[in-house]
């Protein structure tokens, strides 16, 4: 027996629910199949909302008449049918690793699809980005260093984006632990790079950024500082070809802005204690209430938005410098290719994890604990709370009396903190062992950014529905 949104929280979060979802969450037979096959937790994938997310985005460029690539951030999700639908599709990937990116150089990825963004890159890394001329952003001078070195091994011109940080916004410097400060990054450019120089194999492209953090304005305020740097460049003789904005756009996962308002004031009213936990342990994901008064920020994804995805991107490309000139004008006055690397607004929809009770119990404040065959690392991402109401499926065919039940719901690890949800949830009824929790719309970075095999566990299963039939889902590849 199921029914749509049937957890409820205090107050509720309804997550929006793609139909293909829930037409899987009503089809038990294929669930218990999947179960028995597979084991738990189990993740399913479904690739035709990719395609349409990166529609939505494309057409925002197009309108703009910018020219543009736009790389799937593949750290989001690591299921090799994301990339092979970014073949097809026409999409860049966005490499972090040297098996991300030896991987889409197997499936055939033309290299200059691909752009490798690691964070740390050792020789191995490097050797393989120079066999196939893979573009690579440098993040310091060490960087430069030692791809310089390589290339001339090679007899190599390496082709490069120089990562940066540190721009102006509301008269200060939005901090970053990468790349090279605004401040001083054109001189390093015209100084050390190319001909003439000390890395004399490294030539210039475009430049890079990845800003922490949502906002829309700080994304073009970075790519007016960006254009303003490419003009400096130029009275050097320097082309910058593109500027790559990295990934961040916002994405929607709630249907009600009220619900979102509700739970924070009910959250914040328990963390003052005016009312009864909220939470596991009362944590206030992110505030505090020290000296009787509450501190902090919400420390949580900002799962509900009303200007995100396409409405998003435009918004960024919409704003205006002093002079009341757009950063598309500039952008597309300068002939600068915009670039950009998304990762959950492409994943948008396209997956959800689901897992098998084992067990209930009452621990010694009279909670019921609802353990699932799972752990806390297999829906986790930066944010402190996955902030969406999963949905109960009771499998036994027998009736059930209804009386709705407060629950948290806990993981495998021997951990006193592996708590798969920290919000206290409220089901129709008490789950027996065997029954089923699916999370919504898990996709992008929750399901296996953070995902660890500590005590042996197996990774999580990942299946892609099969497109032919629609109704039956097949094994994934593995990473």
């Amino acid at each position: 027996m199921f029914t749509d949104q049937n957890c409820h929280f205090y107050p509720p979060l309804t997550a929006i629910i793609d139909p293909w979802m829930g037409k899987i969450f009503r089809n038990l037979p294929l669930l218990e199949n999947l179960f028995q096959k597979y084991g738990s937790p189990v993740n399913i994938h479904h690739t035709e909302l990719f395609e349409k997310n990166y529609d939505r985005l494309t057409q925002v460029f197009d309108k703009h008449k910018l020219p543009h690539t736009i790389f799937f951030a593949r750290k989001a999700n690591p299921c090799k049918v994301f990339v092979k639908e970014s073949k097809r599709l026409g999409i860049g990937v966005d490499t972090a690793s040297y098996l991300e990116l030896k991987q889409c150089l197997d499936i055939g990825f033309d290299p200059k699809k691909l752009v490798l963004t690691a964070a740390v890159k050792n020789e191995k890394l490097v050797n393989l980005a120079l066999q196939h001329d893979v573009l690579m952003i440098l993040d310091n001078e060490d960087e430069c260093r030692l791809v310089n070195r390589l290339a001339l091994e090679h007899d190599k011109t390496a082709h490069v984006g120089v990562r940066i940080s540190g721009f102006q916004y509301k008269g200060s410097k939005l901090y970053s632990r990468f790349g090279f400060d605004t401040d001083h990054v054109v001189e390093f450019i015209t100084s050390h790079l190319g001909s003439g120089f000390e890395f004399v194999n490294l030539h210039f492209k475009g430049f890079h950024f990845h800003l922490n953090g949502y906002s829309s304005k700080q994304r073009s305020e970075a790519l007016l500082q960006s254009i303003y740097l490419a003009d400096r460049l130029l009275t050097h003789g320097i082309q910058t070809s593109f500027i790559d904005m990295g990934g961040g756009v916002l994405i929607n996962y709630l249907s009600s802005l009220s619900e979102w308002e509700a739970f924070w004031s009910e959250l914040k009213k328990a963390v003052r204690g005016e009312r009864a936990p909220v939470t596991f342990g009362n944590t206030g994901l992110g505030y505090e209430f020290i000296n009787g008064k509450l501190h902090g920020e919400p420390n949580v994804y900002p799962y509900y938005n009303e200007c995100y995805k396409e409405d998003f991107l435009d918004e960024v490309l919409t704003y205006e410098n002093h002079r009341g000139e757009t950063v598309a004008t500039l952008l597309r006055e300068r002939r600068i290719e915009v670039r950009m690397e998304p990762g959950r607004s492409l994943l948008d929809q396209t997956g959800f994890t689901m897992a098998k009770v084992i067990h209930r119990k009452r621990d010694s404040k009279g909670n019921w604990l609802i353990g699932l065959d799972m752990n806390h690392s297999q829906l986790n991402s930066s944010s402190a709370d996955y902030l969406l109401d999963p949905v109960f499926i009771h499998v036994k065919k027998k009736s059930r009396q209804v009386r709705p039940v407060p629950v948290f719901l806990t993981g495998g690890y021997c951990l006193e903190q592996d708590i798969i949800l920290k919000r206290k949830i409220v089901l129709p009824c008490l789950p027996e062992s065997g029954d089923i929790v699916c999370f919504p719309n898990t996709a992008g970075y929750m399901m296996h950014f953070y995902e660890t095999r500590s005590h042996l566990f197996d990774f999580s299963t990942n299946l892609v529905m099969d497109e032919t039939s629609g109704t039956s889902a097949v094994k994934q590849d593995e990473f």
